[in-house]
């Protein structure tokens, strides 16, 4: 392991006198993009649109949307002309959503973690530096990391890293778990209307942890956690992942009702077993824990990233185009799949792949509607919402997770998408074709949603905003490129 060590960590990571964390030097790529510009908040008079799909007006001439162009000036972006098919074969990389927790699980560990297929994120690079705060030893190249918790001495997590990203939240698990105590102000990430942590805090004040509440400031010590019964009422996976973090190394067993059953839980589950932890009954509502003393070091793969097979598929499908993805994990995307063969789409599955033709146009879904696993992911849904924008009938989308949702809905209408929305459910339209135009992704999901929009669309569209989509897609412009995509990233 310590020749692993050696061979990857070129460059470490430490902070610097004026207190800012530096990054790695990997040329250009996600890491090295400056950050996103958010759109600004509605203008005191400036009057909404009134076709009820944007929270600020967004209309052509709009003061509002003028000031988000002039903001965007100068910003990365993308260029898209659309009108391409996307087809041939690409492997998926590891899955965000599993990286993350198991970043967060290496706190835990005594000895080094070397972990393989790690996808290179802003957020992945945000969890490195929130590891380096707290004095581990992190080293990253290709697609493997090298964390080394073993001079772990800190416990309170740089605000500055918190805000940017969501699941940061999950540190105050492991921190705690390892160190006694830990704090962290509330967290930022894509803005999806609320999140609250209310379960997380549930489950670890059941494990033992006294957390106090100031301002945007969570407090948590304890001296000693202990198992517990846990009943979630929603099977929340930042909850769930947070839970598992602390009841590893608690005293006596815990039994956690209600567990989120995505496939990341699982994949951290087998993570946090490789590493000596006691854990059965993942993926299903019920996950029992013993505790054990510590856990050590390990080597592991992370699973593939779901919801990026779903882009990519998605982003095939509105272009008439073939496609074979290896090594995606079929059995993860298994509702997506339903959906779009009831669109037209003709999918062979396989062990580790899936291979997809797409039909000349797609078929409107009819109802589908966001639900945890195995339900249909509310992280594939914008990207599906751009399917239905070219599809002969009509896609009604019910999002049930998140409130907020529905924010790329605007830049739609403004490529000539048919569009309606009340309340959580947005009605779909099929057009027979798209126009380019000048987008801003104000989320992760919804970017790639206008991306794939993009690439079915006849004429340029630009789409600002990439420090929203590098935190969830590895290069995804170089992806699509590869499957015959005419897309560039403007510096």
């Amino acid at each position: 392991m310590q020749q692993k060590i050696e061979r990857i960590g070129e460059s470490v990571l430490s902070l610097s006198e004026d207190g800012r964390v530096p990054f790695y030097r990997f040329g250009p790529g996600p890491f090295g993009l400056p950050g996103g510009n958010k759109p600004a908040p509605p203008v005191a008079g400036t009057e909404p649109c009134g076709n009820e799909l944007c929270d600020i007006c967004r209309a052509a001439g709009c003061k509002q949307r003028q000031k988000i162009e002039a903001e965007s000036d100068g910003a990365p972006c993308f260029k898209v002309s659309g009108m391409r098919k996307i087809s041939g074969r690409a492997r998926v990389h590891g899955a965000k959503n599993s990286v993350l927790p198991i970043l967060a699980a290496c706190v835990l560990c005594d000895s080094p973690v070397h972990l393989e297929r790690v996808p290179r994120l802003s957020d992945t690079g945000v969890s490195l530096r929130i590891l380096d705060s707290l004095g581990c030893t992190s080293a990253f190249s290709g697609s493997e990391a090298v964390v080394d918790a073993s001079g772990f001495c800190e416990t309170r997590i740089p605000d500055r890293l918190v805000r940017e990203m969501r699941s940061s939240v999950i540190f105050l698990g492991s921190v705690a778990a390892r160190a006694g105590e830990a704090s962290l102000c509330l967290p930022g990430g894509c803005e999806l209307g609320a999140r609250p942590v209310d379960l997380h805090l549930m489950g670890l004040r059941a494990l033992g942890m006294e957390i106090r509440e100031r301002g945007e400031k969570l407090y948590a010590t304890h001296h000693g956690l202990h198992g517990a019964e846990i009943a979630l009422p929603f099977p929340s996976v930042g909850a769930t992942e947070n839970i598992l973090l602390a009841a590893v190394c608690a005293d006596g067993k815990t039994v956690l009702r209600g567990a989120a059953r995505e496939p990341e839980i699982v994949d951290l589950c087998r993570f946090l077993r490789r590493c000596g932890a006691k854990i059965v009954g993942e993926g299903s509502p019920a996950i029992y824990i013993e505790g054990v003393p510590k856990l050590h070091g390990t080597e592991y793969t992370i699973m593939p990233d779901r919801i990026e097979a779903a882009t990519l598929l998605g982003c095939a499908a509105v272009t008439g185009g073939k496609l074979e993805l290896d090594d995606c994990a079929p059995g993860a995307i298994g509702s997506l799949m339903t959906v779009m063969r009831r669109m037209g789409c003709e999918l062979e599955i396989f062990r580790s792949s899936v291979r997809m033709m797409s039909p000349a146009r797609l078929t409107g879904a009819g109802l589908v509607e966001t639900a945890p696993f195995p339900g249909f992911p509310t992280d594939a849904q914008p990207v599906l919402t751009a399917m239905g924008c070219v599809a002969d009938g009509e896609t009604r989308v019910r999002e049930t997770i998140f409130e907020s949702r529905f924010k790329h809905l605007p830049e739609l209408v403004r490529m000539g998408a048919d569009i309606a929305i009340c309340g959580s459910e947005a009605v779909i339209r099929g057009r027979r074709k798209l126009r380019g135009e000048t987008l801003y992704a104000r989320d992760l999901r919804g970017g790639a949603a206008l991306v794939t929009a993009a690439l079915a669309a006849e004429g340029e569209s630009r789409i600002y905003g990439l420090s929203h989509i590098d935190r969830g897609y590895e290069r995804l412009e170089k992806t699509l490129g590869s499957l015959g995509a005419d897309i560039v990233r403007i510096r």
